[in-house]
């Protein structure tokens, strides 16, 4: 279970880093606001996992989820550049979120 809350926790951990490309710098309170909220549910998630994960795993983890999520998003959705290059180094990130996963019981 607390697998699945440290995945879904690398997921809104995508969710507030596009939530800050709207903040305008934290000028819009709307898109300031669900950031924030986005961030501290995303973490409060993350302190669940740590409970029963080892630190180093689960935050490599979160953070290996919410850096291949961003830059998949990035280039669907907000055009941004991708190149065979970065393909080969988000699939390097995902083998290795894998290698910490299968590494720990």
């Amino acid at each position: 279970m607390n697998w699945l809350i440290l995945i879904t926790a690398g997921l809104l951990e995508v969710g507030w880093a596009i939530g800050l490309k709207y903040t305008d710098g934290f000028t819009k309170p709307a898109a300031s606001i669900t950031t924030f909220l986005l961030m501290i549910v995303s973490l409060y998630m993350l302190s669940i996992a740590l409970r029963s994960l080892p630190m180093g795993t689960a935050y490599a983890i979160w953070v290996g989820v919410g850096m291949v999520g961003t830059v998949i998003v990035g280039a669907l959705f907000f055009n941004e550049a991708f190149s065979l290059i970065k393909l080969v180094s988000l699939v390097l990130i995902i083998t290795g979120i894998a290698g910490l996963k299968w590494s720990t019981s």
